[in-house]
Protein backbone atom coordinates (compact mmCIF):
# COMPACT_ATOMS: atom_id res chain seq x y z
CA UNK A 1 0.00 0.00 0.00
CA UNK A 2 1.23 3.50 -0.88
CA UNK A 3 0.43 6.29 1.55
CA UNK A 4 -1.08 9.49 0.11
CA UNK A 5 -0.33 12.75 1.86
CA UNK A 6 -3.84 14.27 1.75
CA UNK A 7 -5.45 11.10 3.14
CA UNK A 8 -2.89 10.83 5.95
CA UNK A 9 -3.38 14.51 6.85
CA UNK A 10 -7.12 13.89 7.11
CA UNK A 11 -6.50 11.02 9.53
CA UNK A 12 -4.23 13.21 11.70
CA UNK A 13 -6.80 16.03 11.69
CA UNK A 14 -9.51 13.56 12.72
CA UNK A 15 -7.41 12.10 15.55
CA UNK A 16 -6.72 15.61 16.86
CA UNK A 17 -10.47 16.24 17.19
CA UNK A 18 -11.20 12.82 18.74
CA UNK A 19 -8.30 12.62 21.21
CA UNK A 20 -7.80 16.25 22.18
CA UNK A 21 -11.25 17.78 21.79
CA UNK A 22 -13.39 14.82 22.86
CA UNK A 23 -15.35 14.67 19.61
CA UNK A 24 -17.18 11.46 18.72
CA UNK A 25 -15.28 9.33 16.21
CA UNK A 26 -18.28 8.54 13.99
CA UNK A 27 -19.22 12.24 13.64
CA UNK A 28 -15.62 13.25 12.94
CA UNK A 29 -15.26 10.58 10.25
CA UNK A 30 -18.55 11.66 8.63
CA UNK A 31 -17.10 15.17 8.30
CA UNK A 32 -13.71 13.95 7.06
CA UNK A 33 -15.33 11.95 4.27
CA UNK A 34 -16.95 15.11 2.89
CA UNK A 35 -13.59 16.86 2.46
CA UNK A 36 -12.78 15.92 -1.09
CA UNK A 37 -15.37 14.91 -3.68
CA UNK A 38 -12.61 13.39 -5.81
CA UNK A 39 -11.95 10.64 -3.26
CA UNK A 40 -13.00 7.21 -4.42
CA UNK A 41 -14.32 4.35 -2.32
CA UNK A 42 -10.80 3.13 -1.46
CA UNK A 43 -9.69 6.60 -0.33
CA UNK A 44 -12.74 6.98 1.89
CA UNK A 45 -12.26 3.51 3.32
CA UNK A 46 -8.61 4.30 4.11
CA UNK A 47 -9.52 7.47 6.04
CA UNK A 48 -12.37 5.85 7.99
CA UNK A 49 -10.67 2.54 8.79
CA UNK A 50 -7.26 4.03 9.64
CA UNK A 51 -8.83 6.60 11.97
CA UNK A 52 -10.91 3.92 13.72
CA UNK A 53 -7.87 1.64 13.92
CA UNK A 54 -5.70 4.22 15.67
CA UNK A 55 -8.58 5.17 18.00
CA UNK A 56 -9.10 1.49 18.83
CA UNK A 57 -5.43 0.87 19.62
CA UNK A 58 -4.68 4.29 21.13
CA UNK A 59 -3.14 3.06 24.37
CA UNK A 60 -0.98 0.41 22.72
CA UNK A 61 0.26 2.73 19.96
CA UNK A 62 0.93 5.61 22.38
CA UNK A 63 2.93 3.28 24.62
CA UNK A 64 5.01 1.99 21.69
CA UNK A 65 5.50 5.52 20.34
CA UNK A 66 6.41 6.74 23.86
CA UNK A 67 3.95 9.66 23.74
CA UNK A 68 1.38 10.84 26.26
CA UNK A 69 -1.90 12.77 26.03
CA UNK A 70 -2.67 15.48 25.14
CA UNK A 71 -1.19 14.52 21.78
CA UNK A 72 0.31 17.24 19.59
CA UNK A 73 0.56 16.63 15.84
CA UNK A 74 4.11 15.26 16.12
CA UNK A 75 2.85 12.72 18.68
CA UNK A 76 0.01 11.71 16.37
CA UNK A 77 2.41 11.23 13.45
CA UNK A 78 4.52 8.98 15.69
CA UNK A 79 1.42 6.91 16.52
CA UNK A 80 0.56 6.83 12.80
CA UNK A 81 4.07 5.51 12.09
CA UNK A 82 3.49 2.73 14.65
CA UNK A 83 0.20 1.83 12.96
CA UNK A 84 1.82 1.72 9.50
CA UNK A 85 4.84 -0.27 10.69
CA UNK A 86 2.69 -2.91 12.40
CA UNK A 87 0.55 -3.14 9.24
CA UNK A 88 3.68 -3.74 7.15
CA UNK A 89 3.22 -0.49 5.22
CA UNK A 90 6.41 1.14 3.89
CA UNK A 91 6.79 4.65 5.29
CA UNK A 92 7.39 7.34 2.66
CA UNK A 93 10.28 9.76 2.85
CA UNK A 94 8.34 12.46 4.72
CA UNK A 95 9.75 14.59 7.55
CA UNK A 96 7.09 13.18 9.95
CA UNK A 97 8.64 9.73 9.66
CA UNK A 98 12.31 10.68 9.94
CA UNK A 99 14.24 8.25 12.16
CA UNK A 100 11.20 6.02 12.86
CA UNK A 101 12.67 3.01 14.77
CA UNK A 102 10.93 0.27 12.78
CA UNK A 103 12.66 -2.69 14.46
CA UNK A 104 12.16 -1.23 17.92
CA UNK A 105 8.43 -0.78 17.22
CA UNK A 106 8.00 -4.48 16.40
CA UNK A 107 10.02 -5.55 19.43
CA UNK A 108 8.03 -3.27 21.74
CA UNK A 109 4.78 -4.62 20.28
CA UNK A 110 5.82 -8.21 21.04
CA UNK A 111 6.75 -7.20 24.59
CA UNK A 112 3.52 -5.27 25.35
CA UNK A 113 1.36 -8.00 23.79
CA UNK A 114 2.08 -10.10 26.89
CA UNK A 115 0.10 -7.63 29.06
CA UNK A 116 -3.67 -7.66 28.43
CA UNK A 117 -4.41 -3.98 29.16
CA UNK A 118 -1.81 -2.98 26.52
CA UNK A 119 -2.51 -5.85 24.12
CA UNK A 120 -6.23 -5.02 24.07
CA UNK A 121 -5.60 -1.27 24.48
CA UNK A 122 -7.97 -0.51 27.35
CA UNK A 123 -7.83 1.65 30.49
CA UNK A 124 -6.67 -0.04 33.73
CA UNK A 125 -10.05 0.41 35.44
CA UNK A 126 -11.95 -1.22 32.53
CA UNK A 127 -9.59 -4.19 32.55
CA UNK A 128 -10.09 -4.60 36.31
CA UNK A 129 -13.90 -4.36 36.10
CA UNK A 130 -14.05 -6.82 33.20
CA UNK A 131 -11.91 -9.40 34.98
CA UNK A 132 -13.74 -8.95 38.28
CA UNK A 133 -17.20 -9.46 36.73
CA UNK A 134 -16.47 -12.08 34.04
CA UNK A 135 -13.32 -13.82 35.31
CA UNK A 136 -9.89 -13.68 33.71
CA UNK A 137 -10.37 -16.26 30.92
CA UNK A 138 -13.81 -15.07 29.77
CA UNK A 139 -12.89 -11.37 29.89
CA UNK A 140 -9.71 -12.00 27.89
CA UNK A 141 -11.71 -13.71 25.12
CA UNK A 142 -14.46 -11.11 25.17
CA UNK A 143 -12.31 -7.98 25.06
CA UNK A 144 -10.26 -9.50 22.24
CA UNK A 145 -13.45 -10.04 20.24
CA UNK A 146 -14.67 -6.51 21.06
CA UNK A 147 -11.52 -5.11 19.44
CA UNK A 148 -12.31 -6.66 16.05
CA UNK A 149 -13.86 -4.53 13.32
CA UNK A 150 -17.65 -4.94 13.31
CA UNK A 151 -19.38 -6.54 10.34
CA UNK A 152 -21.99 -4.55 8.43
CA UNK A 153 -25.35 -6.25 9.06
CA UNK A 154 -28.66 -5.20 7.56
CA UNK A 155 -32.14 -5.82 8.94
CA UNK A 156 -34.63 -6.36 6.15
CA UNK A 157 -37.79 -4.28 6.48
CA UNK A 158 -40.46 -6.94 5.93
CA UNK A 159 -43.12 -4.24 5.59
CA UNK A 160 -41.65 -3.55 2.14
CA UNK A 161 -39.69 -6.56 0.92
CA UNK A 162 -38.26 -9.97 1.77
CA UNK A 163 -34.74 -11.07 2.63
CA UNK A 164 -34.42 -12.98 -0.63
CA UNK A 165 -35.60 -10.04 -2.77
CA UNK A 166 -33.30 -7.60 -1.02
CA UNK A 167 -30.35 -9.96 -1.43
CA UNK A 168 -31.01 -10.05 -5.20
CA UNK A 169 -31.39 -6.25 -5.45
CA UNK A 170 -28.05 -5.73 -3.66
CA UNK A 171 -26.33 -8.45 -5.70
CA UNK A 172 -27.23 -6.52 -8.86
CA UNK A 173 -25.36 -3.55 -7.32
CA UNK A 174 -22.28 -5.77 -6.71
CA UNK A 175 -23.02 -5.89 -2.97
CA UNK A 176 -22.87 -9.52 -1.88
CA UNK A 177 -24.62 -10.61 1.31
CA UNK A 178 -25.24 -13.80 3.26
CA UNK A 179 -27.96 -14.98 5.62
CA UNK A 180 -27.17 -15.12 9.34
CA UNK A 181 -28.25 -18.29 11.12
CA UNK A 182 -30.96 -17.78 13.78
CA UNK A 183 -31.49 -14.15 12.74
CA UNK A 184 -34.61 -14.19 10.50
CA UNK A 185 -34.30 -10.64 9.13
CA UNK A 186 -30.49 -10.31 8.92
CA UNK A 187 -28.23 -10.01 5.88
CA UNK A 188 -24.49 -9.69 6.46
CA UNK A 189 -22.32 -7.94 3.88
CA UNK A 190 -19.45 -10.11 2.62
CA UNK A 191 -17.39 -6.97 2.04
CA UNK A 192 -17.85 -3.47 3.46
CA UNK A 193 -19.79 -1.10 1.20
CA UNK A 194 -21.63 2.21 1.48
CA UNK A 195 -25.20 0.91 1.47
CA UNK A 196 -26.72 4.28 2.39
CA UNK A 197 -26.42 5.60 -1.17
CA UNK A 198 -28.50 2.75 -2.64
CA UNK A 199 -32.08 3.20 -3.83
CA UNK A 200 -32.99 0.18 -1.68
CA UNK A 201 -32.01 2.14 1.45
CA UNK A 202 -33.71 5.34 0.31
CA UNK A 203 -36.88 3.31 -0.33
CA UNK A 204 -36.82 1.91 3.20
CA UNK A 205 -36.09 -1.71 2.29
CA UNK A 206 -33.59 -2.11 5.14
CA UNK A 207 -31.86 -0.57 8.13
CA UNK A 208 -28.29 -1.15 9.27
CA UNK A 209 -28.58 -2.98 12.60
CA UNK A 210 -26.20 -5.45 14.25
CA UNK A 211 -27.40 -9.05 14.40
CA UNK A 212 -27.39 -9.10 18.23
CA UNK A 213 -29.49 -5.95 18.38
CA UNK A 214 -32.02 -7.61 16.05
CA UNK A 215 -32.68 -10.30 18.67
CA UNK A 216 -34.19 -7.81 21.14
CA UNK A 217 -37.46 -6.95 19.37
CA UNK A 218 -38.04 -10.63 18.59
CA UNK A 219 -37.51 -11.47 22.28
CA UNK A 220 -40.48 -9.26 23.22
CA UNK A 221 -42.91 -11.75 21.63
CA UNK A 222 -45.15 -9.12 20.00
CA UNK A 223 -48.25 -9.84 17.91
CA UNK A 224 -50.15 -7.65 15.41
CA UNK A 225 -52.79 -5.52 17.17
CA UNK A 226 -51.00 -5.18 20.50
CA UNK A 227 -50.20 -1.97 22.37
CA UNK A 228 -46.42 -1.87 22.76
CA UNK A 229 -44.29 0.75 24.51
CA UNK A 230 -40.63 1.21 23.57
CA UNK A 231 -39.49 3.25 26.56
CA UNK A 232 -35.92 4.20 25.56
CA UNK A 233 -36.53 4.32 21.82
CA UNK A 234 -33.77 6.72 20.79
CA UNK A 235 -33.65 7.02 17.01
CA UNK A 236 -35.80 3.92 16.77
CA UNK A 237 -33.82 0.96 15.43
CA UNK A 238 -35.75 -1.51 17.58
CA UNK A 239 -39.02 0.45 17.28
CA UNK A 240 -38.94 0.00 13.51
CA UNK A 241 -38.22 -3.71 13.92
CA UNK A 242 -41.24 -4.00 16.24
CA UNK A 243 -43.41 -2.26 13.61
CA UNK A 244 -42.44 -4.83 10.99
CA UNK A 245 -42.98 -7.75 13.40
CA UNK A 246 -46.46 -6.33 14.16
CA UNK A 247 -47.19 -5.94 10.42
CA UNK A 248 -48.09 -2.27 11.02
CA UNK A 249 -51.10 -3.35 13.12
CA UNK A 250 -51.74 -2.18 16.67
CA UNK A 251 -49.93 0.69 18.37
CA UNK A 252 -46.30 1.34 19.25
CA UNK A 253 -45.60 4.23 21.60
CA UNK A 254 -41.96 5.25 21.22
CA UNK A 255 -40.66 7.25 24.17
CA UNK A 256 -37.37 8.92 25.00
CA UNK A 257 -36.05 11.75 27.14
CA UNK A 258 -34.36 13.21 24.03
CA UNK A 259 -36.91 14.77 21.69
CA UNK A 260 -34.39 15.24 18.86
CA UNK A 261 -33.88 11.47 18.66
CA UNK A 262 -37.64 10.99 18.30
CA UNK A 263 -37.62 13.45 15.36
CA UNK A 264 -35.07 11.20 13.68
CA UNK A 265 -37.30 8.19 14.44
CA UNK A 266 -40.25 9.89 12.72
CA UNK A 267 -38.12 10.47 9.62
CA UNK A 268 -36.96 6.85 9.58
CA UNK A 269 -40.49 5.54 10.18
CA UNK A 270 -41.75 7.47 7.15
CA UNK A 271 -39.01 5.94 4.98
CA UNK A 272 -39.78 2.47 6.38
CA UNK A 273 -43.54 2.80 5.78
CA UNK A 274 -44.18 2.16 9.49
CA UNK A 275 -47.52 3.82 10.29
CA UNK A 276 -48.34 2.44 13.75
CA UNK A 277 -45.74 4.44 15.69
CA UNK A 278 -46.57 7.37 17.96
CA UNK A 279 -43.69 9.31 19.57
CA UNK A 280 -43.84 10.82 23.06
CA UNK A 281 -41.00 12.77 24.68
CA UNK A 282 -40.62 11.98 28.40
CA UNK A 283 -40.80 15.46 29.90
CA UNK A 284 -41.92 14.38 33.38
CA UNK A 285 -43.10 11.30 35.30
CA UNK A 286 -46.66 12.15 34.13
CA UNK A 287 -45.80 10.80 30.67
CA UNK A 288 -45.01 7.44 32.25
CA UNK A 289 -47.89 7.41 34.74
CA UNK A 290 -50.48 7.90 32.00
CA UNK A 291 -49.51 4.46 30.68
CA UNK A 292 -49.54 2.51 33.97
CA UNK A 293 -51.20 -0.93 33.48
CA UNK A 294 -51.96 -0.19 29.81
CA UNK A 295 -49.31 -1.96 27.71
CA UNK A 296 -49.35 -5.53 26.39
CA UNK A 297 -45.59 -5.32 25.92
CA UNK A 298 -42.91 -2.97 27.23
CA UNK A 299 -39.37 -2.77 25.92
CA UNK A 300 -36.68 -1.25 28.14
CA UNK A 301 -33.60 -0.99 25.95
CA UNK A 302 -31.79 0.52 28.90
CA UNK A 303 -29.01 3.10 28.90
CA UNK A 304 -25.78 1.27 29.75
CA UNK A 305 -22.00 1.35 29.60
CA UNK A 306 -22.05 0.16 25.97
CA UNK A 307 -19.20 -2.27 26.65
CA UNK A 308 -20.81 -4.79 24.31
CA UNK A 309 -20.59 -2.46 21.30
CA UNK A 310 -16.95 -1.33 21.53
CA UNK A 311 -16.30 -2.85 18.09
CA UNK A 312 -18.35 -0.10 16.45
CA UNK A 313 -17.67 2.60 19.08
CA UNK A 314 -13.97 2.19 19.93
CA UNK A 315 -13.67 5.76 21.23
CA UNK A 316 -16.07 4.82 24.05
CA UNK A 317 -13.09 3.08 25.70
CA UNK A 318 -11.54 6.50 26.27
CA UNK A 319 -14.71 8.46 27.02
CA UNK A 320 -16.19 6.05 29.56
CA UNK A 321 -15.28 6.69 33.23
CA UNK A 322 -15.65 4.34 36.23
CA UNK A 323 -18.01 6.71 38.09
CA UNK A 324 -20.38 6.57 35.09
CA UNK A 325 -20.84 2.85 35.72
CA UNK A 326 -22.07 3.51 39.26
CA UNK A 327 -24.49 6.18 38.04
CA UNK A 328 -25.82 4.09 35.17
CA UNK A 329 -26.51 1.06 37.39
CA UNK A 330 -28.68 3.28 39.62
CA UNK A 331 -30.45 4.68 36.54
CA UNK A 332 -31.08 1.16 35.20
CA UNK A 333 -32.79 0.08 38.41
CA UNK A 334 -34.81 3.31 38.61
CA UNK A 335 -36.03 2.79 35.04
CA UNK A 336 -36.99 -0.83 35.74
CA UNK A 337 -38.91 0.23 38.85
CA UNK A 338 -40.86 2.97 37.06
CA UNK A 339 -41.37 1.70 33.52
CA UNK A 340 -42.37 -1.83 34.55
CA UNK A 341 -45.60 -0.33 35.91
CA UNK A 342 -46.78 0.23 32.34
CA UNK A 343 -47.14 -3.53 31.81
CA UNK A 344 -50.71 -4.70 32.28
CA UNK A 345 -51.67 -7.95 34.02
CA UNK A 346 -50.54 -10.88 31.90
CA UNK A 347 -48.32 -8.60 29.80
CA UNK A 348 -44.60 -8.95 29.17
CA UNK A 349 -41.50 -6.83 29.54
CA UNK A 350 -38.01 -7.09 28.02
CA UNK A 351 -35.05 -5.50 29.80
CA UNK A 352 -32.06 -5.26 27.45
CA UNK A 353 -28.60 -3.69 27.38
CA UNK A 354 -25.64 -3.62 25.00
CA UNK A 355 -23.30 -4.47 27.89
CA UNK A 356 -21.57 -7.72 28.84
CA UNK A 357 -21.29 -6.90 32.57
CA UNK A 358 -23.49 -8.96 34.93
CA UNK A 359 -23.85 -5.90 37.21
CA UNK A 360 -25.79 -4.16 34.43
CA UNK A 361 -27.65 -7.26 33.32
CA UNK A 362 -28.79 -10.29 35.31
CA UNK A 363 -27.94 -8.59 38.63
CA UNK A 364 -30.32 -5.75 37.78
CA UNK A 365 -33.10 -8.21 36.91
CA UNK A 366 -32.53 -10.16 40.15
CA UNK A 367 -32.64 -6.94 42.21
CA UNK A 368 -35.85 -5.88 40.46
CA UNK A 369 -37.58 -9.23 41.05
CA UNK A 370 -36.76 -9.00 44.77
CA UNK A 371 -38.22 -5.48 45.02
CA UNK A 372 -41.81 -4.49 45.71
CA UNK A 373 -42.27 -3.31 42.09
CA UNK A 374 -41.01 -6.66 40.78
CA UNK A 375 -42.92 -9.04 43.07
CA UNK A 376 -45.70 -9.52 40.49
CA UNK A 377 -43.22 -10.42 37.74
CA UNK A 378 -41.53 -13.69 36.90
CA UNK A 379 -38.45 -14.24 34.75
CA UNK A 380 -39.49 -16.25 31.68
CA UNK A 381 -35.99 -16.49 30.16
CA UNK A 382 -32.86 -14.47 29.56
CA UNK A 383 -30.07 -14.46 26.99
CA UNK A 384 -26.43 -13.40 27.25
CA UNK A 385 -24.87 -12.73 23.84
CA UNK A 386 -21.06 -12.70 24.02
CA UNK A 387 -19.11 -11.22 21.12
CA UNK A 388 -16.44 -13.93 21.16
CA UNK A 389 -19.09 -16.63 20.68
CA UNK A 390 -21.57 -14.87 18.37
CA UNK A 391 -19.17 -12.82 16.24
CA UNK A 392 -21.53 -9.88 16.74
CA UNK A 393 -22.09 -7.28 19.48
CA UNK A 394 -22.31 -8.20 23.15
CA UNK A 395 -25.92 -7.96 24.40
CA UNK A 396 -28.19 -9.04 27.23
CA UNK A 397 -31.96 -9.46 27.25
CA UNK A 398 -34.42 -10.75 29.84
CA UNK A 399 -38.11 -11.51 29.22
CA UNK A 400 -40.32 -10.92 32.28
CA UNK A 401 -44.04 -11.62 32.59
CA UNK A 402 -46.48 -9.84 34.89
CA UNK A 403 -48.80 -12.25 36.67
CA UNK A 404 -52.36 -12.23 35.37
Amino acid sequence: MRLHRNLCFSVIDGLTLIFNEGKYADKVIQQLLKRDKRWGARDRAFVAETTYDIVRWKRLYAEIAEVKAPFDRDNLWRMFAVWATLKGIKLPDWKYFESTPTRKIKGRFDELSQIRKFKESIPDWMDEVGEKELGKALWSKEIEALNQQADVVLRVNTLKTTKEKLQTILFDLDIETEFVQNHPAALKLKERANVFTTEAFKNGFFEVQDASSQLVAEYLDVQPGMRVVDTCAGAGGKTLHLASLMENKGQIIAMDIYGNKLHELKRRAKRNGAHNIETRAIESTKTIKKLYDKADRVLIDSPCSGLGVLRRNPDAKWKLQPDFLDKIRKTQQDILQQYSRMVKNGGKLVYATCSVLPSENQNQVEAFLKSEAGENFTLVKDKKVMAHKSGFDGFYMALLERKA
